[in-house]
């Protein structure tokens, strides 16, 4: 179909992340129409021009283009499946995107129903944090069909810069799946490679300059330990959504038949820290895990 002259994005979800993304279409001249289920976290958008409407049932019958940023597979489904939900009041040959982490099933399952009523689903969850959404450098992998997928690439060009099709519905989330698996053992190693170093006297801030470029390098080293030593706990990612996904991986993992050791010791350690009041942190705070 390709993108319409008459395009208006609705955006639902403005938190850490969802906030920035929306910004950038908002800066890039679309007519943007915001949902969230706190509205003082659109406060910003609506100042800089975006409207503000007051379910995702009204952002459906008014956008034709749909992004989702939410927190938890069950908002994801009471917004897309419920009945003053997206897919229930959406416009035939409209697009939907969601954006959230959620799990491969969830995303297969929005899809036919998106179908059976001539809408067009994706699932495009990203990774890059607080700093890739600001930045719009979000890397985003993205499952369904291939030509809603170009369809919508100059929007997903406008929050992100490794933009990927992955396949068919369910595959972005899968593929986030094997992003945060990567991520959940390497920031075990992140966070033992500076409490490592401070034990041992020395400076963690020189050392990263050593090892950060090196073959122990990565984004939770170059981004998240600095964020570490300086004792920003703030959160880019928060520790309860990192849960939530860590979850999701094991499900999906147990469910082929398949082992993931580090992953169950990641999520175990980060249980550990939200049930001692640190659920709101980033996910760096698992360097507090050393304090305990």
């Amino acid at each position: 179909m390709g993108l319409r002259e008459n395009t208006v994005i609705g955006f639902i979800g403005t938190g850490v992340m969802g906030k920035s993304m929306a910004g950038h279409l908002l800066n890039a001249g679309y007519p943007l129409i915001v949902y969230s289920r706190t509205k003082t976290k659109a406060e910003d958008l609506i100042a800089k021009g975006a409207e503000w409407t007051n379910s995702p049932k009204d952002v459906a019958e008014r956008a034709n283009i749909i992004i989702t940023m939410v927190g938890y597979p069950a908002d994801v489904a009471e917004v897309y499946l419920g009945e003053k939900g997206i897919i229930t009041n959406g416009q035939e040959n409209s697009y939907v995107i969601d954006m959230t982490t959620s799990t491969p099933t969830l995303a297969k399952r929005i899809y036919e129903e998106a179908r059976e009523k001539g809408i067009f689903a994706l699932d495009a969850p990203v990774s890059g944090g607080d700093i890739g959404a600001k930045e719009a450098k979000l890397s985003i992998m993205v499952g369904g069909d291939k030509e809603a997928f170009m369809d919508l690439e100059p929007i997903f060009r406008l929050m992100g810069t490794n933009i990927v099709y992955q396949g068919k519905a369910g595959s972005g989330q899968h593929t986030k799946m094997c992003n945060q698996i990567a991520i959940a053992s390497n920031m075990i190693g992140v966070c033992e490679a500076i409490v490592y170093a401070e034990k041992a006297g020395l400076d963690p801030e020189t050392v990263l300059k050593s090892i950060s470029t090196g073959a122990a390098g990565s984004w939770s080293l170059s981004n998240l330990a600095p964020r570490m030593i300086n004792g920003n706990f703030d959160p880019g990612f928060y520790i309860k959504h990192f849960i939530k996904d860590m979850n999701i991986a094991l499900q999906e993992a147990e469910a082929m038949g398949m082992k993931t050791p580090g992953l169950a010791l990641a999520k175990e350690m980060y249980v550990q820290l939200a049930e001692a009041g640190e659920e709101n942190r980033g996910t760096q705070a698992l360097y507090k895990y050393w304090e305990r």
